[in-house]
């Protein structure tokens, strides 16, 4: 017997999972050794060719340490930034097993006529509901692939395959997507990116302005003297344009409490939004509001689904014959015509059941499954067929159903009474 799988390794989403599913990564995760490689390799080349000079340029002896120090802290804060980023939930919800049969009675209906019969009636999950927020209605829509109506802010992501809360954008740089739960650390990652980059220029210029004071020369000779603080210096100045044009882009987005995906998105169709509380308000629920757990828990163990039971298929026994009037049986089965003819004109399965249930003993007749009722051009249509009654009552003669009836009914019924003339 195989072992139960986790939740991770039976995820449908395109998520890459490390150490036993505790750390969850997007398909694009090898993005993120790129994004290390951008913040590690210059301060390395920074802290070797430019701090290192700097250690004794201050009145106190160890003071240049100071600026060592920083750097290297610094550092690594961004890069723990980055590492709660990319390696968390960013706010999946876990996508449903089957369509919410709850919300069925929401829906529209409609049915098919196959060859000339027809089938039952089906329900359709309504696109989209309207849910209020604030006192004002949002209109949410329904996703195929995790089967469940996203809640507000909510996104599917194409890359991950998930729906993501308060969906930001899918950061190829981070590898993992921007939601609900890891937003506040992309944006600290981010605006801590650029200090880092303002700190690692400004002290490259000042290393420029040692070297001209040393050596009483020019701007060019200190250049020249020092290649590396000029390569810092052009690739923080290009860094900025990135990593500072997107700290302002959110702090705008979260002053107004958006999201990317919606000011991308609506931007044109002037809508309301509905999730702007004022700038404060909208800073401290970003920034001081607790963080909420994860929805999955990805180290559990894959619960087997019960497998659904059809509904259940009732078939009536022929009733033995006791005798007794035979005008009585056929008003029986004039009976059954009719209730066929109603049965036949029924939209909804379970209607049918319900209808079969209420009834009793009211004549020999079967009713068939689930299955049959939806016919193909290649079925033949469904007989319902009576025992044949020998009656102690000595008359000649056979008793049918109305033509009409079983025109109306789409039910071809054959019974004759054979008895012999008194």
């Amino acid at each position: 017997m195989a072992p139960p799988k986790r939740v991770y390794q039976a995820w449908k989403g395109r998520n890459k999972f490390i150490f036993g599913g505790r750390l969850i990564f997007g398909p694009d995760a090898k993005s993120l050794l790129v994004s290390l490689l951008l913040v590690i390799v210059p301060v390395i080349i920074f802290c070797v060719f430019v701090v290192r000079h700097l250690r004794h340029e201050f009145s106190s002896y160890n003071a240049g340490y100071a600026i060592l120090v920083v750097a290297v802290l610094f550092n690594i804060y961004v890069l723990i930034l980055l590492f709660l980023t990319s390696s968390r939930d960013p706010g999946i919800i876990p996508r449903n097993l089957h369509p919410p049969e709850e919300e069925y009675h929401q829906g529209s209906s409609f049915s098919m006529d196959i060859g000339g019969h027809e089938t039952p009636s089906f329900q359709i999950l309504s696109r989209t509901r309207e849910v209020m927020v604030n006192g004002l209605p949002v209109r949410v829509k329904y996703c195929d692939t995790c089967m469940l109506y996203r809640p507000p802010r909510c996104s599917h992501c194409s890359i991950c395959n998930n729906c993501v809360e308060r969906f930001d954008h899918h950061c190829p740089w981070v590898g993992q997507c921007i939601g609900l739960r890891n937003y506040r650390y992309f944006f600290m990652f981010v605006s801590s990116a650029t200090l880092l980059c303002i700190y690692v220029f400004s002290i490259s210029a000042y290393y420029i302005k040692v070297l001209m004071d040393d050596s009483h020369g020019t701007v060019w000779k200190a250049m020249k003297a020092s290649p590396a603080s000029v390569i810092l210096m052009a690739y923080c100045f290009i860094s900025l344009w990135f990593v500072g044009g997107l700290t302002g882009f959110h702090l705008y987005l979260i002053s107004t409490n958006q999201t990317t995906y919606e000011n991308f998105r609506y931007r044109a169709d002037n809508r309301i939004n509905v999730y702007n509380r004022g700038c404060l308000n909208n800073f401290l629920e970003v920034f001081c509001t607790k963080v909420k757990p994860s929805r999955n828990n990805f180290r559990d163990f894959v619960q087997e689904e019960v497998p659904r039971q059809p509904p259940p298929v009732i078939i009536r026994e022929p009733e033995p014959d006791l005798g007794g009037d035979p005008r009585s049986k056929v008003e029986d089965d004039l009976d059954i015509g009719e209730d066929l003819l109603k049965i036949s004109q029924r939209r909804n399965i379970d209607e049918i059941d319900d209808d079969i249930r209420s009834r009793g003993s009211n004549g020999p007749y079967n009713i068939t499954s689930e299955g049959d009722s939806v016919l193909g051009s290649d079925r033949r249509t469904p007989t319902v067929r009576s025992e044949e009654r020998h009656s102690s009552w000595r008359r000649s003669g056979s008793w049918e159903i109305a033509a009409d009836v079983l025109a109306n009914s789409n039910v071809t019924e054959t019974r004759s009474y054979v008895s012999s003339r008194q």
